[in-house]
């Protein structure tokens, strides 16, 4: 076994101090940017976070999560319920009734989820002056821009009329 790599299947990340982020997708067996992917898309943070407190039916979910289309849904809970974040439960009743939980895993998942949320509370103040900053930057930067190119424009034009 090579240095610095750990000895359990499916471990991605290095044991080392000064991992490389990139091995994460090149190790045998590491679905980690696929398993990121999946939980980080805004329907599954949303589905995850709505099933916390309790088992709800698909369309209770539908109606609470705006702009979701039906097909995104379905596509959603059925990737949560394929990774064992979700249990679908169908009831024996006419109509069909389905509901849709959190599995102890997806209630580990969730706590990250509420961790992530929390820092984001935190911390939006700081984002917004920053986006700001940003902002005001690319214009002044747009406007020097634009202003050099006026006077390179302006050059050329009485380079061009001196030499007539």
């Amino acid at each position: 076994m090579e240095d610095g790599t750990s000895k359990s299947p499916g471990y991605c990340a290095d044991t080392d101090a000064d991992y490389d982020v990139l091995q994460w997708d090149t190790r045998e067996d590491c679905e980690v940017r696929q398993i990121l992917d999946r939980i980080a898309d805004k329907w599954s943070l949303l589905v995850i976070a709505l099933l916390d407190r309790r088992s709800l039916r698909f369309t209770e979910l539908r109606r609470m999560i705006d702009g979701v289309s039906q097909r995104m849904l379905t596509r959603t809970l059925r990737h949560l319920e394929r990774d064992g974040l979700v249990r679908r439960t169908v009831h024996p009743t006419v109509p069909p009734r389905v509901d849709y939980e959190l599995t102890p895993l997806g209630g580990s998942l969730h706590a990250t989820i509420r961790a992530l949320v929390t820092w984001t509370e935190e911390h939006q103040n700081q984002i917004a002056a920053a986006r700001a900053a940003y902002d005001r930057r690319v214009v002044a930067e747009q406007k020097a821009a634009d202003d050099e190119a006026a006077a390179r424009a302006s050059i050329a034009r009485d380079a061009l009329a001196g030499s007539r």
